[in-house]
């Protein structure tokens, strides 16, 4: 005797409906892990063609003189030497150098983030006449080159007397600054509501006392993020200083230009130790504050 057992088509179907998904996805994950490991070998080879140059300017300002002669490029450093950071470091021009970027430097970056700040919270709080006007001249300024400007920008400090000198040179990085950092901080005071300091208001706060209590510390960030952009653009500029400034008050990237010359043989080694040296302090900022100037770029981007 024999027995049948009949299953309900719908159950049937659902049977397959259960086992289906499953065998679908065994067969998918082989697929979607050689994406992600193919992906992986690609992010490593891009970040190690990044790293390439800051190891080669590290192994260069390390070799030994007589290896830059050789017709062979050394990849691998066998012999490391400290001579060109030394004679860097004894060179009382570096210092010099170094004490006119840091004051330029510092100046820069303390008027052209508050000017930039002022300027966003107005053009991000505010609704006036020529709102729109002042914010296509930021976008208008930014696409003019900089080096259409140098004449009229060294007539300018020439009428004022301040060539070759630390406020002139600060005074046109403030200038090339302010733009760009009132685009970062205005995106960040969008994303900071207004309802906040109406709320502090409402509290017995005045509106001056509720925007530093309340809004102030939430754009932290951003302010760290635009003066992060500012350093490293009053830091490393070259050519703008090139015009503006002489011997004997130079700036680090201009003072690179002791290591070669017409009547000398270029001083790789020292120019790479010189490098390595101006790179530094940007490099130490940087790391210490990325986690502020992340979170900075995030939240500015998200309204603008």
């Amino acid at each position: 005797m024999t027995t049948t057992t009949h299953v309900p088509a719908g159950k049937s179907d659902t049977a397959q409906e259960h086992i289906t998904p499953g065998a679908h996805q065994r067969h998918r994950r082989p697929r979607g892990r050689r994406a992600r490991n193919a992906a992986d070998v690609f992010a490593v080879v891009i970040g190690l063609f990044w790293f390439f140059p800051i190891y080669w300017m590290i192994s260069s300002a390390l070799l030994p003189n007589s290896e830059f002669r050789s017709s062979t490029p050394t990849f691998v450093n066998t012999s490391p030497t400290f001579e060109h950071f030394t004679g860097v470091l004894q060179d009382d021009r570096f210092w010099s150098a170094m004490t006119v970027s840091m004051q330029v430097t510092v100046i820069a970056v303390i008027v052209a983030v508050s000017l930039a700040f002022l300027a966003a919270v107005a053009i991000s709080r505010f609704r006036f006449r020529g709102r729109k006007a002042i914010i296509a001249c930021i976008l208008v300024i930014q696409m003019i080159p900089a080096e259409a400007l140098f004449i009229s920008q060294y007539k300018m400090l020439d009428g004022w007397n301040l060539l070759n000198s630390v406020v002139g040179l600060s005074i046109l990085y403030i200038g090339i600054i302010v733009p760009f950092n009132i685009w970062i901080l205005k995106g960040f005071v969008d994303g900071v509501p207004e309802e906040l300091e109406q709320a502090a208001m409402i509290d017995g706060c005045t509106r001056f006392a509720a925007f530093f209590r309340i809004t102030l510390p939430l754009l932290g960030p951003g302010l760290v993020t635009g003066a992060i952009f500012a350093t490293i653009t009053a830091w490393n500029e070259y050519t703008l200083a090139l015009v503006v400034m002489s011997d004997g008050n130079q700036t680090l990237p201009l003072w690179l230009q002791y290591f070669s010359g017409a009547n000398q043989a270029t001083n790789w080694g020292g120019i790479m130790a010189g490098s390595l040296l101006i790179a530094l302090p940007v490099i130490i900022l940087f790391m210490t504050v990325q986690t502020k100037m992340a979170a900075g770029l995030t939240n500015g981007a998200v309204k603008g």
